[in-house]
């Protein structure tokens, strides 16, 4: 579970760079990704998971977002506006 806790914490340090909010759709759950607390109870590489971001660096946040999550072999895709 190491690489898991490996994963969360660099999904969470990546996020915080941008202003934007960053948010994981998970199932029925929603968690704000620079939640660490939110993303270890959620996490989990099974799952595949839809990301909402929006704000003045979506772009920038997107490009950094999709390629930490590929980094740790978790699904995501990024939601269209």
């Amino acid at each position: 579970m190491s690489s898991n806790n490996a994963a969360v914490v660099e999904i969470a340090q990546t996020a915080s760079k941008f202003t934007s909010s960053i948010v994981l759709h998970s199932e029925n759950k929603y968690i704000d990704v620079k939640s660490i607390l939110g993303l270890f109870t959620t996490l989990i590489s099974t799952h595949s998971y839809e990301l909402h971001v929006h704000g003045p660096d979506a772009t920038e946040a997107k490009a950094a977002m999709s390629e930490v999550f590929a980094k740790h072999g978790l699904n995501v895709s990024i939601a269209s506006e």
